[in-house]
């Protein structure tokens, strides 16, 4: 029986304003990406989400971004290698200290917004980030956008990693994601998106904007829980799953 995870970034709110809908969305997932505080949340909601995933048994992973509220960590920074290795080792520890507080371990790292941009195509920002889980708990998995230097970057530093594919998310010819400033980036049609993943799955491949087909390799499928519909896509992905006999289960299991 084949087997995938999915994945979603959760405990993206901050203070009294809501972002997502993760306690629709997170019964549905098997492995969630926290905030930490960085881009978003802040010390509540990190509680909060972890002990709402530790009660789900849902697997647990850090979402380190650019110190960018504003811009929610999607605009590019220009940070140095050292500076990408500070920022996500003290992301990784705060949210680790709650995981502590309540009980569980952490599964993974996975880079956010602008931050996962630049390491997909630059390998110094890659190490950083790799340097980093490998500095904190080299027993994390970091995951990687398949195909990437995110994978060249935890090969080299010998960190356990999966590669990720993402089920909104438009790809390019070359296997990259389109950047969101382009029309199309993000696939809203349900229809669609289960019939990407279950390609993904079963085939290891996507149609890139153009039509072209292309390979791709990916133990974990990401799903945004902040998108219109959201809650509605994830539940059709677990039944077009099931219904494909593929088993969802967290990729540390």
């Amino acid at each position: 029986m084949k087997t995938i995870d999915l994945n979603c970034d959760m405990g993206e709110s901050y203070g009294t304003y809501v972002l997502g809908y993760d306690e629709l969305a997170m019964p549905y997932v098997t492995s969630i990406n926290v905030a930490c505080g960085f881009h978003a949340s802040d010390p509540d909601n990190m509680s909060k989400t972890v002990m709402l995933a530790h009660k789900h048994r849902i697997a647990i992973g850090a979402h380190p971004g650019f110190p960018d509220l504003v811009g929610f960590g999607r605009r590019t920074m220009a940070l140095t290698p050292e500076e990408v290795k500070n920022a996500v080792i003290y992301q990784i520890g705060a949210l680790n200290a709650f995981c502590r507080a309540t009980g569980v371990a952490m599964q993974h790292v996975k880079a956010h917004g602008a931050l996962y941009n630049m390491a997909e195509k630059d390998l110094s920002i890659a190490t950083a980030i790799a340097a980093a889980i490998q500095a904190v708990n080299p027993a994390l998995y970091m995951l990687c956008l398949a195909n990437s230097q995110m994978v060249v970057a935890a090969k080299q530093q010998g960190v356990p990693f999966v590669e990720e594919a993402f089920a909104d998310r438009a790809y390019t010819d070359e296997g990259t994601l389109v950047s969101r400033k382009v029309a199309g980036s993000v696939v809203h049609d349900i229809t669609q998106v289960v019939t990407r993943v279950v390609r993904m799955v079963k085939d290891h491949s996507v149609i890139s904007i153009t039509g072209k087909e292309v390979p791709i390799e990916a133990q974990t499928i990401c799903v945004h829980g902040d998108t219109p519909g959201a809650v509605d896509m994830v539940k059709a992905l677990r039944r077009a799953l099931d219904k494909e006999d593929i088993k969802l289960q967290a990729f540390g299991a």
